[in-house]
């Protein structure tokens, strides 16, 4: 990979970065932000117990993500971004721009997956 293709991730995923960590600053506070009141009745109490779960359910997926794009960034200043973690071979530009934090190759996630439906884990 060229460094040109290199500097257009770095420049997508700091971007993408940058959107999540503003995204959960607010997120935060709007989840602390948040309580029962002392007229709340029971089904609106489970309703914002279940808006509540569903925020948390987003926030760790957006976690998790986060954690993804800063490894791809360290991957890139260490020379070894978009190359398959379990083939070592280059993963192609094509599956980097679909998704850009991907760490395997189509092949490996591809038998990955298909070894995962089999195992059910």
């Amino acid at each position: 990979m060229d460094e040109k293709d290199l500097d257009y991730f770095r420049n997508l995923l700091q971007a993408e970065l940058d959107t999540l960590l503003d995204k959960a600053g607010v997120a935060v506070g709007e989840l602390l932000g948040t309580a029962y009141t002392s007229e709340a009745d029971p089904l609106d109490r489970a309703s914002e117990d279940l808006a509540r779960n569903n925020q948390l359910r987003m926030r760790e997926r957006e976690s998790r993500l986060i954690a993804k794009i800063r490894k791809c960034l360290q991957a890139i200043e260490e020379g070894t971004y978009g190359i398959c973690e379990t083939c070592e071979e280059p993963i192609s530009i094509a599956r980097l721009k679909a998704r850009p934090v991907t760490s395997y190759c189509i092949a490996c996630k591809t038998r990955q997956e298909a070894m995962e439906r089999v195992t059910g884990t």
